[in-house]
């Protein structure tokens, strides 16, 4: 069984695939792609508030696990280019077109980069049995 998280996560990768695929068309693009950060910065929220951590981490060792790590370490490059990609995002929107290529290849990047951390995710999901 697929995780909520996960199904919702790769949707939304979807969303931000078909705005990255749009990009001239403004009215679509920006909200787009600010909802699905919205929806990266959320989600470590929602999962602090609703999932057992310490026994996860703590009683079950899985603070040390590579995996876990590298996770968290693609997420903090994704939050990363989220605040360059907002900042050459702002610069187009003000008219400078120097930015233009900044965006596009910071767009490629939050693309494979968000993949990837869908991926680690879904391979840190616990799932319950069914009872």
């Amino acid at each position: 069984m697929i995780a909520a998280t996960v199904l919702a996560a790769f949707l939304t990768y979807l969303m931000m695939l078909a705005a990255f695929v749009w990009a001239k068309r403004r009215a679509v693009h920006i909200p787009v792609m600010v909802a699905v950060m919205l929806f990266d910065i959320a989600m470590p929220v929602y999962l602090y508030m609703n999932k057992d951590w310490h026994r996860r981490l703590i009683v079950e060792g899985e603070l040390t696990s590579f995996l876990l790590w590298t996770h968290f370490l693609l997420l903090l490059s994704l939050y990363m280019l989220y605040v360059m990609q907002i900042q050459a995002g702002r610069r187009l929107l003000h008219g400078d077109e120097t930015a233009r290529e900044d965006h596009r290849g910071q767009g490629k990047a939050i693309l494979w980069v968000r993949a990837f951390v869908i991926i680690t995710g879904a391979l840190l999901v616990e799932v319950k049995p069914p009872h």
